[in-house]
Formats: C-alpha cells, structure tokens, sequence
C-alpha cells in the first residue's frame, strides 16, 4: 500500500460497493437538492422585494454602479460622460403567464446562487473519501475558493457588467421610429445569463488547477498564448459595455487578473507535481536499493 494512503479510510473506501456509492451520492444530492428548494420557495416569497431591488435595480439611476461613475466623473472633470441622468428601460409581458413562469425562474435562479456553496460541499464531502491524504492536503480550502470565486464572479456580474450592459441595449438604436420596448422574459434571461455566466467565468483559476494537475494545460501553454487571451478578453470587454475606453477598462482588468492568477497557480502546482514526482522516485530508489 503506498505511504501517502490513509490505511483505515481505504480500507473502508474498499469495503464500500458500487451500489453503496451510489446510495452514498444519493444523499448528498437529494440534501443539496431540499437546500436549492427551501431557499428558492423563500425566494419565491419575496419575489416583490427581488424584482425591485435586484433584478430591475440595475436600471436604476440611482444604482450603486452609476453613482460611483458619476463620482469619478466629477473627479476627472468630465460629469457628462459618466453621469447618468435616465435609462429609459420598458418591459412588457406580452404571455398571459410571462411574470409567473419569470418569477419561478428568478427564484429557482436566486436559490440557486444562495445555495451554491452547500451544494458545492456537499460534493466535496463525496469526492474527498476517493482521495489520497496527499491529494487531500493539495486541496485544502478548495470549497471556500470556489464559493468565493463564485460570489465575486457574481458580484462583478452584478454591478459591472448586467448595468453597463442593460444601458448599452436600452440606448441602442438603429433608427428613431424603432422603440425599444423590451418583453420582461427577455430581460431577465439576459440579466440571469449574465450575472450567473460572470459566476461561472470567475472559477477560471478552479478550472486551470484541476487541469494543471491532471496535466492538459501548463504555465508555458498559458504564457504562449497569453497575448491571445488579451485579444479575446478584449473583445469580450468592447462587445458588453459603452464605446468608451473607462467602461471597457472596467470589464478588461478583473478578466485579465483572473488569467494571470490562473497562470501563477498553475505554476505552483506543476512545481508541487514535480517536487511529489522527485520523492517517489527517491523513495523508489530507496526501496530498491
């Protein structure tokens, strides 16, 4: 048996058969699951609260967003350029159960983002048994990474990226005789898609971990294609936000510190491969010698 192997906990890992695995991830699901339910059904019970101050907030002049740009407006002396004075945003249902199926949607939405960190340990609790002490010790604080990355992935989406993105599609226009009059479906589709997508975007550092260790990705293919990343990151910045180079430099920095952080742990974790690689050829030699 090797060294880095906890002998009780294997022991048990081995005694355990594939149906009692099953049974075992089971549970864990059918636990995440209830969570996601009661904190959607109390979403749901507050669904007049959410839509005005969550989901429609960023149309709001006085959002959090637009008054720190018109601050900064002030202080760079250029007030009408950061200042806004309206976003002209109206939403219609035009389906007779539009707002209802909405309101399950963001609810099932906002339960699942509250309850993202428990269904994330909850996983971590079935995967953590199969590992080695070595494996286990390699990803210690990995729940609390992913549910931070998360929450700021979802916070950056927020007030970054879902209100430049509203004020962007609500002032667009390719001609005066077409009104933009959005249906409220589409409007929180693409609030949810956005909020929900920056979630996701921000476990790049999570992602490139586990890729590094399974060695798909390295720091040298990172760096050689790192100038490419710039250009979509880039592109991705100019297509979400206002033609102005400060709400493009908004979008561009956070993603780009993002690469660079995943390309720092993937260094250190090619450099802890290597070290473990050189110890078990030394303790190889070891006991052949």
């Amino acid at each position: 048996m090797p060294l880095d192997q906890d002998p009780v906990e294997d022991s048990a890992e081995q005694e355990m058969s594939f149906l009692d695995h099953l049974e075992e991830l089971r549970w864990h699901i059918i636990r995440s699951a209830v969570a996601l339910i009661v904190l959607t059904i109390f979403a749901f019970t507050q669904v007049t609260w959410i839509f005005n101050n969550i989901i429609l907030a960023p149309a709001k002049k006085d959002f959090p967003t637009w008054r720190v740009m018109c601050q900064l407006g002030h202080a760079i002396g250029k007030p009408d350029l950061l200042c806004i004075e309206d976003i002209p945003l109206e939403l219609q249902s035009r389906f007779m159960t539009g707002q209802f199926t909405i309101t399950i949607v963001a609810a099932l939405v906002l339960g699942l983002v509250f309850s993202f960190p428990y269904i994330v340990w909850e996983l971590w609790r079935f995967i953590k048994p199969g590992l080695r002490v070595r494996e286990r010790r390699g990803t210690r604080g990995i729940v609390f990474a992913i549910s931070s990355l998360f929450g700021s992935g979802i916070a950056f989406g927020f007030f970054v990226i879902a209100p430049l993105m509203v004020y962007v599609m609500v002032n667009y226009r390719i001609s005066d005789m077409i009104k933009n009059e959005f249906d409220v479906t589409s409007y929180v589709s693409t609030f949810v898609t956005l909020v929900l997508g920056s979630g996701l975007l921000f476990q790049l550092p999570v992602v490139i971990y586990f890729l590094t260790k399974m060695g798909l990705v390295s720091p040298t293919f990172l760096r050689k294609y790192r100038k490419h990343s710039i250009i979509v990151i880039l592109i991705i910045a100019a297509i979400i936000t206002p033609p102005d180079p400060m709400s493009q430099t908004l979008i561009f920095l956070p993603l780009y510190l993002l690469f660079e952080i995943s390309i720092l742990i993937s260094v250190r974790v090619e450099r802890r491969k290597k070290k473990e690689e050189a110890e078990e050829l030394l303790r190889e030699q070891a006991e052949q010698g």
